[in-house]
């Protein structure tokens, strides 16, 4: 069997926020693919706008270096559970993986996820301890921890006998020892190079191709990445597709891309083991397999855990639309998640008996806010109902997904977090006190249970505490209302403009959420209420000006600061009654039915 020595592909798995996209920067750096002068900006591969503000990757990239005469391909993966769809992709493409753990925070839910991800494909592990110069690192208790993880989650021989190599990758500096730290990437690249194997050389075999990222080019139209699995591509080949309904459309490859650095190439043949990119048909999918005309033979197609959480996204009919979009209609909104469908295969999008409405599902309440904040960026108004979580019947048995939730809080904390954890129906799994006043609880927490916790946990700990969760299974359904909010709401009586008169008048009534001078509507949610039942106010009543009071009065009166919602927050606040508008400019809180006789005579309804 011939490999290919001069190849190795390799993904980068860790937890959100451990440092993998850093770690890609360095590598890239010391590598040498960039010439001395050439500005490259931190956290390279995070190109979207989203990515960069928030500090995350949300979608895999792939990158290539050279180290010495080998090409090594990187694919920076999320780290969140709800971009999973990703991770689990890329592993179809790598042969080894390099699993980045914080040598403070050690091994999270994520970490986890995404290291189960890579045992279940069989694939050689290498980790790289991060944060090395963290002056609270414990790099030989992270280490056993690993180790630890490995065990539980089934690995072979083989992929226990993993190598360590620690690193600060904000320093630039690695080493095989935790206290041999030295500025350069080198010991990094050893241990992938004696460690990753190579791929096995099948280029004189008929071409074998599948489609594992999708991009798109306004040149070229739709590009697909993914690797060579057998035989050898060439530019202006006629091919084959092979869909999953088991059609083939024939096509000619145009264009082909080899990448190097942050850079694509043009290149005009690819053999196994290799990872381009591919243009020349529109019609092309993730999970396609790429063949000749006359050896037409599909890959396994690549499963893709189901979608845990779906919400109702309707066309907006609030009195204020149109005033801040420019897409509005019901048919642009499903054009617009028709073409996401395309890219994100972790998404489900179902039509309603409404043509107004549309049932999404995805990974998480992250997944689906990332395509609410992109669409409402380029225009788009939409409502939003309150997020439900998906049951599936498995065996005749109606359940639930059960999330793993891992906490890290003050000691003073644990008793809040435990009892609002246990009226949320957790089951505490563990619980470890690592002496310096931190205290880690580990639950298992039905995913109903944490909608709109988040908040809730960061009032109980005053902004101490870190909420890690990520998806574990689908579990018969608890009976019993789990989570949800108990306070009602403060609701406009009528349009106008919030006045700082009104909202004095209603701070003793609860949490005010908008601003003097906002305009409101009637049905419009402008607060919460101190108790759990919703009250209709005036927040937009003027004071009366008489030659006794004068206008200037007002000026010295002084109201407390507003609660102001992220979309997040906003759609874990929602109830089942409500909708959550969003437009470029303005997230606004709603009742689904805005007149105030209306609803009453419907909630008296509900309660007969």
């Amino acid at each position: 069997m011939q490999l290919r020595e001069d190849i190795r592909n390799i993904a980068i798995i860790a937890h959100v926020d451990h440092g993998k996209t850093t770690l890609v920067d360095q590598l890239l750096k010391y590598s040498g693919t960039f010439r001395d002068n050439e500005h490259v900006d931190e956290r390279a591969m995070d190109s979207g706008d989203i990515e960069r503000e928030r500090g995350i990757t949300i979608l895999a990239k792939n990158t290539a270096v050279k180290y010495h005469d080998t090409t090594i391909n990187i694919l920076d993966t999320p780290g969140h559970a709800d971009f999973g769809g990703e991770v689990e992709r890329i592993m179809k493409m790598v042969d080894g993986v390099a699993l980045v753990v914080d040598a403070y925070e050690g091994t999270m839910p994520q970490t986890r996820f995404v290291l189960k991800k890579a045992l279940e494909q069989k694939i050689t592990p290498i980790v790289v301890l991060n944060k090395i110069d963290r002056p609270n690192a414990r790099p030989t208790e992270v280490v056993d921890e690993v180790l630890d993880l490995f065990i539980e989650l089934g690995a072979n021989d083989e992929q226990l006998e993993f190598p360590v190599v620690y690193a600060s990758a904000l320093n630039g500096t690695s080493g095989l020892e935790a206290e041999d730290q030295q500025e350069t990437m080198d010991p990094v690249f050893t241990t992938i190079m004696e460690h990753i194997p190579a791929p096995v050389d099948t280029s004189e075999e008929p071409l074998q191709f599948q489609v594992t990222l999708l991009d798109y080019n306004d040149y070229v139209g739709r590009i697909g990445v993914g690797r060579v699995v057998r035989g050898s591509i060439k530019l202006g080949q006629q091919v084959v597709v092979l869909k999953e309904d088991g059609t083939k459309k024939p096509f000619r490859i145009t264009k082909l891309f080899g990448f190097i650095g942050l850079k694509r190439t043009e290149i005009e043949e690819a053999m196994s083991g290799d990872i381009v990119a591919i243009s020349g048909m529109e019609d092309i999918n993730v999970g396609d397999t790429i063949c000749p005309v006359e050896h037409p033979e599909a890959l396994p197609w690549l499963r893709i855990d189901e979608p845990t959480l779906q919400m109702t996204f309707l066309v907006n009919n609030s009195p204020f639309v149109g005033r801040e979009g420019k897409s509005i209609t019901s048919r642009k909104i499903e054009e617009r998640l028709l073409k996401q469908l395309e890219t994100d295969v972790s998404l489900r999008v179902d039509p309603t008996d409404s043509p107004d409405a549309w049932t999404v599902s995805g990974r998480g309440e992250l997944h689906l806010s990332i395509l609410i904040e992109n669409m409402r960026r380029e225009g788009f108004e939409l409502q939003l109902s309150q997020p439900q979580v998906i049951i599936k019947e498995i065996d005749g048995v109606k359940c639930e997904p059960v999330e793993r939730v891992q906490v890290d809080v003050p000691e003073e904390y644990t008793g809040p977090v435990m009892e609002s954890l246990g009226e949320r129906k957790g089951e505490m799994l563990d619980m470890v006190n690592h002496g310096n006043g931190q205290v880690r609880i580990e639950f298992k927490v039905p995913s109903r249970g944490l909608l709109g916790y988040t908040t809730e946990f960061m009032t109980q700990t005053r902004g101490y505490g870190i909420i890690n969760h990520t998806f574990d299974a689908y579990e018969p359904v608890i009976k019993g209302q789990v989570g949800g909010r108990r306070e009602g709401v403060l609701v406009a009586l009528e349009n106008g403009k919030a006045s700082t008169y009104g909202i004095m008048g209603l701070e003793d009534r609860g949490t005010i959420f908008v601003n003097p001078g906002t305009e409101v509507y009637a049905g419009m949610i402008v607060g919460e209420h101190n108790r759990d039942n919703d009250l209709t106010v005036n927040i937009t009543k003027e004071k009366h000006l008489t030659n006794v009071r004068s206008a200037n009065k007002d000026q010295t009166s002084t109201i407390r600061k507003t609660r102001e919602m992220s979309l997040e927050e906003a759609l874990e606040y929602l109830n089942d009654d409500e909708y959550c508008e969003v437009t470029p400019e303005s997230i606004r809180l709603r009742k689904k039915i805005l007149n105030k006789n209306e609803r009453e005579r419907s909630t008296k309804k509900k309660s007969v």
